[in-house]
């Protein structure tokens, strides 16, 4: 008999920031597989059991997953931020694919999180208060030239871009690039944000204008936000500055 598999998103690392359905599902499976500082933030029972795995080993991992849940087992995967954003129900869909037919009557379930974008938002007011995107800037699974396009594409159609892995020690010069190619579309004056582990003790928040925006400033714990065109900033007396996309677009408007 088949068992159950529920892909689970943790959200951003701050406990207070898993949801109550998170919570249950991890309550309720015996096994776990993910990467191992996220199966780490899991306060797991006696009968429930850890599977680690390196953080590029999505597809061997969800192949694991699937297969301890075919034998029966209540199964589940686990993710940072929201499972469906640059993570592991996508792997995990993309193995059932692949797969031997069995694994595609295994009852699935995805469980939403708090994904980087938003926790940083929050933290900063609403940069993606009306229309964005998010771009993940490895080119581990899709060519650089294409992330140029979608940058540019993006950038010349108004909308706030959030990068995800935007810098690593194996590729420590993309974020670069990307500002680079941005400063050739967007006004220099277009606020970005550097939202580092936000809602964790080490949480870094720092906002910058694209003209002097320094790559440095990143790891591949921060999420980068590049506003768009009608992105504003709002100093404030006594307090930190909001960063906000108004509701309403004034291109095009006659």
């Amino acid at each position: 008999m088949s068992g159950r598999l529920v892909v689970i998103g943790l959200g951003p690392g701050n406990a207070s920031q898993v949801t109550p359905e998170a919570s249950q599902a991890v309550a309720s499976a015996t096994f776990f597989y993910g990467y191992k500082p996220y199966l780490d933030r899991l306060d797991l029972k006696p009968g429930q059991t850890a599977v680690a795995s390196d953080n590029r080993e999505e597809i061997s991992r969800a192949g694991a997953a699937l297969e301890k849940a075919a034998s029966g087992a209540h199964v589940a995967v686990v993710s940072g931020g929201d499972p469906g954003v640059f993570a592991m129900a996508a792997a995990v869909c993309e193995a059932i694919e692949a797969g031997p037919v069995e694994w595609r009557s295994i009852e699935l379930e995805v469980v939403p999180g708090v994904t980087a974008m938003l926790a940083v938002a929050a933290r900063i007011g609403a940069p993606l208060g009306h229309d964005f995107c998010a771009i993940s800037l490895s080119d581990n699974l899709k060519p650089w030239d294409l992330i140029e396009r979608r940058l540019k594409a993006a950038a010349e159609a108004g909308f706030v871009i959030a990068l995800y892995n935007p810098i690593s020690k194996a590729r420590p010069w993309q974020l670069g690039k990307a500002f680079e190619l941005l400063r050739g579309v967007l006004p220099a004056t277009t606020p970005v944000v550097f939202g580092r582990a936000a809602g964790r003790p080490d949480e870094k928040i720092a906002i910058a204008k694209l003209g002097q925006a320094d790559p440095a400033q990143a790891d591949m714990a921060t999420c980068v936000m590049i506003g768009s065109p009608e992105t504003r900033i709002i100093e404030r007396d006594g307090q930190g500055p909001l960063v906000y996309t108004p509701r309403f677009s004034a291109v095009g408007q006659r």
